[in-house]
C-alpha cells in the first residue's frame, strides 16, 4: 500500500468514534419484536423478545435467545414448545409491558389483555390480537447451556388476513423503537 493510500485510509477510520461494545446490539436487532409464549403445568405465559432470526428456510429453523432469568426460560427448555407471535405497531405498548415485568408474578394475558387462543401443534397458546402466530417446537439445544439459544422449528403457522399491511416494531434499546415503514421491490433471485 503506498503512502497516500495509507492516509486515505487513516483519514477514513478518523471519521469514526467508539462505540459501546455493550450497545452493539442496537445496532444488529434483526427482526421485529416479538411475543413468546410458553405453557407449563397448565400456566400459560409470554415475553417479549427481539433476539432471533431465521437460520433455514425449509423446514422453517428460527434462533432465538431466551435469557436463563426469564419465566419462560424454564417452561420453554421442559417442554420443548412455544409460539412465536408476531404482534403489529398498535400493540406496542402492551408488548413493552409484557417485557417490563415478570411471569412469576403476574398473569401477563390477563394484565395487559391479551387473549390466548389454543393451538393446534403445541400446547402454549396464540396471541389473538397477533397478525401472525409460529406454532414451535425445539429442534436443537446444543447452545442452551453455553448461550441460552434455542434453535426452533416452526411446526405450524397462522396468519391473519385481516391485517393487510402489519406494520411491525423493532427494538433499538433503552425504550427505543423503529416502526417498519415504506415497503421497496427490488429484483430478487430468491423466489
Amino acid at each position: 500500500m503506498d503512502v497516500l493510500s495509507w492516509q486515505r485510509r487513516l483519514e477514513g477510520i478518523a471519521m469514526f468514534k467508539d462505540f459501546p461494545l455493550a450497545e452493539v446490539y442496537r445496532l444488529l436487532e434483526p427482526g421485529p419484536v416479538v411475543l413468546l409464549t410458553t405453557a407449563e403445568d397448565g400456566r400459560a405465559n409470554v415475553m417479549s423478545m427481539s433476539w432471533h432470526m431465521m437460520v433455514e428456510f425449509t423446514p422453517p429453523l428460527v434462533a432465538c435467545v431466551v435469557s436463563g432469568n426469564d419465566f419462560s426460560f424454564r417452561a420453554l427448555r421442559r417442554t420443548g414448545q412455544c409460539v412465536i407471535a408476531i404482534p403489529t405497531v398498535e400493540l406496542a405498548e402492551q408488548v413493552v409491558a409484557v417485557g417490563n415485568c415478570s411471569g412469576r408474578d403476574t398473569d401477563k394475558f390477563a394484565a395487559f389483555g391479551l387473549t390466548p387462543a389454543p393451538a393446534e401443534k403445541v400446547a402454549p397458546p396464540l396471541v389473538a390480537e397477533c397478525f401472525a402466530n409460529l406454532e414451535c417446537k425445539v429442534a436443537d439445544d446444543a447452545l442452551v447451556d453455553d448461550y441460552n439459544l434455542f434453535i426452533l422449528e416452526v411446526v405450524k403457522a397462522w396468519i391473519d388476513p385481516a391485517h393487510k399491511e402489519p406494520r411491525t416494531i423493532h427494538h433499538h434499546g433503552y425504550g427505543h423503537f423503529v416502526v417498519d415503514g415504506e415497503t421497496i421491490t427490488l429484483k430478487s433471485k430468491m423466489p
